[in-house]
C-alpha cells in the first residue's frame, strides 16, 4: 500500500465523524425556525377568524332572540320612560336579548315614540321587534275598569273596588284609617265620605288601593274645577264649610237630575236660610238620608212616620238642618250645583211623572196641588 493511498485513507476516516456532526448541527438548528413560523401561522390564523367573526358580527346586528318567547312578563312602562331606558329594563328582564337589539326596532317604528304608559304584557325571549309591536299598541295596555257610581257610600265603594281589583275589602279600609296617605282634604275632618269621586277609572296591576284612592281624590279635585271650596262656601248665604257644601251637594245628587239639580240646591239653601225654613221648620225631609241613617238603599225601609225611624243625626225628619256630612259621594254636575245654586224662592219640590219631570214651589199649598210620582208605576 503506498504511502499516499494511506495518507488518503487516513485523511478521509479522520474527517467523517466531523462532517456527520455539521449535518446535525445543521439539521437541528432548522428546527427553532420550523417552530416560529409554526407559531405564526396559528396566531395569523386566530387573529384571521376573530376579524372575521368581528365583520361577521358587525353585520349581523346585535344581540336578538329568535322569538316568539315563552311564560309572562308584566313590565310596567312609566310616564315620560325614555325608549332607551325601556330598552335597558327588558333586557334585564330577559324579555329581549339586547338593549340594542330594542332600540335599533324601535328605531324601525315610528310609534315607538308614543308609547304610553301603562302596564303590559310580555313573555321571555321574545324577538326585538315584537317586543316593539305589543308596546307600540295601546290596546296592549293591562288594565281594570272600575265604575263608581254617583251617590255611593263609601262602605258600597270598598265593596265595589274589592270585587273588581281583588284586593280585600280590609285593604282599602286600611288606607281610609290613613286619610293623609291618600290626599283626603283636611276639610273633610278624617271623613271620606263623599269624596271618593263617582266615575270610571283604569287601574293598572301596578296600581295599589293607596293609589287607587288617591286618584279618585285627585278626580275629585278635577270636579270642583276652578272653584275654591272654601272660598265659594264661604260667599253663600250665611257662610258654608266645604264640608257642609259636599253635604248638600250629596243631597241634590240623591234628589235631583241633570237641570234641575241647582234648582234642588237652591231649594235646600232656603230650607237652611229662611226664617222657619220657609215653613219648613229647617227640616230637610229628604228620604236619601233617613236611609243613610238606616243603613240601606232600600225604600221599603220608608215607613211612615219617618221621623221615628231613628234618631240618628241623618234622619232629616227628625232634625233640622244639615246632617253632620255627605250621605254619598256626589257627581260632578251636584258639586256645581250646590257651588253655584240657581237663583229663587223655592222651598218644596216634587217629582211627578217617570220621565223625572220636577216641580218646584214656595209655599205648602202651592206644593200640595201636585200629585207626587208613585214610583211603582214606572
Amino acid at each position: 500500500m503506498s504511502e499516499s493511498v494511506l495518507s488518503e485513507m487516513t485523511s478521509g476516516g479522520s474527517h467523517e465523524p466531523g462532517r456527520r456532526r455539521a449535518a446535525r448541527k445543521r439539521r437541528s438548528s432548522c428546527l427553532p425556525i420550523l417552530l416560529v413560523i409554526v407559531i405564526f401561522c396559528v396566531v395569523t390564523a386566530w387573529f384571521a377568524r376573530s376579524a372575521i367573526s368581528d365583520v361577521r358580527d358587525m353585520f349581523a346586528g346585535p344581540e336578538d332572540y329568535p322569538g316568539p318567547g315563552q311564560g309572562e312578563v308584566m313590565v310596567v312602562i312609566d310616564p315620560g320612560q325614555s325608549v332607551s331606558s325601556m330598552g335597558t329594563e327588558l333586557e334585564e328582564l330577559d324579555v329581549v336579548a339586547s338593549s340594542e337589539a330594542f332600540l335599533e326596532a324601535a328605531a324601525a317604528n315610528d310609534r315607538s315614540t308614543a308609547i304610553q304608559a301603562g302596564t303590559y304584557l310580555l313573555k321571555k325571549k321574545m324577538k326585538a321587534v315584537d317586543a316593539v309591536t305589543v308596546l307600540v299598541d295601546p290596546a296592549n295596555v293591562v288594565t281594570t275598569a272600575v265604575t263608581i257610581p254617583e251617590g255611593f257610600t263609601v262602605d258600597q265603594i270598598v265593596a265595589r273596588l274589592a270585587e273588581e281589583t281583588g284586593f280585600p275589602a280590609r285593604q282599602f279600609r286600611r288606607v281610609l284609617a290613613r286619610p293623609q296617605s291618600f290626599g283626603l282634604p283636611s276639610y273633610a275632618k278624617g271623613n271620606p265620605e263623599g269624596y271618593l269621586f263617582p266615575a270610571t277609572y283604569t287601574f293598572s296591576p301596578a296600581d295599589k288601593p293607596v293609589d287607587m284612592l288617591k286618584e279618585m281624590i285627585a278626580r275629585y279635585e278635577q270636579a270642583l274645577g276652578d272653584n275654591d271650596i272654601e272660598a265659594v262656601g264661604a260667599s253663600l248665604g250665611p257662610g258654608y264649610t266645604p264640608e257642609q257644601v259636599m253635604t248638600v251637594a250629596s243631597l241634590v245628587e240623591a234628589e235631583g237630575r241633570g237641570d234641575d239639580m241647582p234648582k234642588i240646591a237652591r231649594a235646600i239653601y232656603n230650607r237652611l236660610e229662611l226664617p222657619d225654613g220657609g215653613g219648613t221648620n229647617g227640616l230637610l225631609q229628604i228620604d236619601a238620608a233617613v236611609l243613610y241613617a238606616l243603613g240601606t238603599r232600600d225604600p221599603s225601609k220608608l215607613v211612615a212616620p219617618l221621623r221615628d225611624l231613628t234618631d240618628s243625626p241623618y234622619n232629616t225628619y227628625l232634625h233640622p238642618g244639615l246632617p253632620p256630612g255627605p250621605i254619598g259621594s256626589p257627581g260632578e254636575q251636584a258639586i256645581q250645583a250646590a257651588l253655584h245654586p240657581a237663583e229663587g224662592d223655592w222651598v218644596y219640590w216634587v217629582t211627578v211623572d217617570c220621565d223625572g219631570t220636577t216641580e218646584f214651589s214656595a209655599t205648602l199649598e202651592e206644593h200640595n196641588q201636585h200629585e207626587p210620582l208613585d214610583p211603582s208605576t214606572c
